[in-house]
């Protein structure tokens, strides 16, 4: 794989050339490419070889060179639960769905039930816009076959590799479960707000109990998935009506505990990140880019955009996802 901040003209070129792609741009950038065989989400935040910024001009690419076929697919949040069908039989599926959609509701809710969903890498991320257009713009998904535009499904790219490619996919996550006074939050329902929860089994106000607390809203609640770290990161604690919302579903009857601090976003970041960014896709959280102040610094050598959220088969907050494609000989030789 290879990754390019490219002029709208730059990626054209590689797009007609026949380049299978991710793309990740402002729209009025995307609107601009030609047809062809890539998907695109609307992101204006990156992690650049230039440091972190923001950028509506240029576009994000990740060059997917040993892919052998790409097909593209756009499904309605309805249907979801087809993401998994008609994908080749080696290979990966990106897939790129707009902040604040139905579809994003349903998937972050439903992915896990999705018959399939774990048999091949599913990666991508949650379409956003500028922190200051949040309401007024709304995030967009981009099918590069037909060059539309769509504020609510999912755009998928499946890809084909070689029979001799080797994937490399995993997520990096600053975050482990905290003690807490040893405080463990139970939610009753899943959803993306929540205002009770149990807490070491009694039954609490959520707001009141975090404000009560002083609980720094930076920390995501973390979630131990047989020894995976999944954080579900709060979004606004809402002292009149009572409610804590989230930028990811928290499920009902999982276990979550607050998570440790992180002293040094930055510094943390390119040391659990390593090496090999060159060659790999990755997209990191637009709360790590914020919470970690990355305008203008680097966190590694792994670039992408900064997005709405996450994925890696499912819906991840305050996580980098990232995924390389190797032949044999060169995994090996690694």
């Amino acid at each position: 794989m290879k990754n390019m901040m490219l002029t709208v003209a730059e990626a054209g070129k590689l797009i007609e050339s026949g380049a299978v792609l991710l793309v990740a741009g402002s729209q009025e950038a995307m609107a601009q490419l030609p047809k062809g065989r890539w998907i695109g989400g609307t992101a204006v935040y990156f992690l650049t070889e230039e440091g972190g910024m923001v950028d509506r001009e240029r576009v994000f690419c990740t060059h997917i060179e040993r892919a052998t076929d790409a097909k593209t697919v756009v499904l309605p949040a309805a249907e979801i639960g087809k993401l998994a069908a008609d994908r080749f039989s080696h290979g990966f599926t990106g897939i790129l769905i707009p902040g604040f959609s139905s579809a994003h509701t349903e998937f972050a809710l439903k992915a896990a039930e999705i018959e399939g969903v774990f048999d091949q890498p599913l990666l991508g991320w949650i379409a956003g816009v500028h922190l200051t257009e949040i309401g007024s713009t709304k995030p967009q998904v981009f099918d590069g076959s037909t060059g539309i535009a769509h504020e609510d499904g999912a755009a998928l790219l499946h890809v084909e590799l070689p029979a001799d490619a080797d994937i490399d996919f995993d997520i990096v996550n600053l975050f482990e479960q905290g003690d807490a006074a040893g405080q463990t939050f139970v939610f009753d329902e899943s959803g993306f707000s929540a205002k009770t929860a149990r807490v070491n089994g009694e039954s609490v106000d959520l707001a009141r109990y975090y404000n009560e607390n002083g609980f720094d809203t930076r920390w995501p609640l973390v979630a131990n998935y047989a020894g995976a770290m999944v954080n579900v990161s709060v979004n606004a604690v809402n002292a009149d009506s009572g409610e804590v919302t989230f930028y990811a579903p928290v499920i009902a009857g999982v276990e979550y505990r607050i998570a440790k601090p992180v002293e040094n976003y930055v510094a943390s970041f390119a040391e659990k990140a390593g090496t090999g960014g060159a060659e790999a896709f990755s997209c990191n959280c637009i709360l790590n880019y914020l919470y970690g102040e990355l305008e203008g610094k680097h966190t590694g050598d792994f670039t992408g955009p900064a997005t709405f959220g996450e994925i890696a088969y499912m819906l991840l907050n305050q996580t980098m996802v990232r995924f390389s494609v190797k032949a044999a000989e060169q995994a090996a030789a690694a």
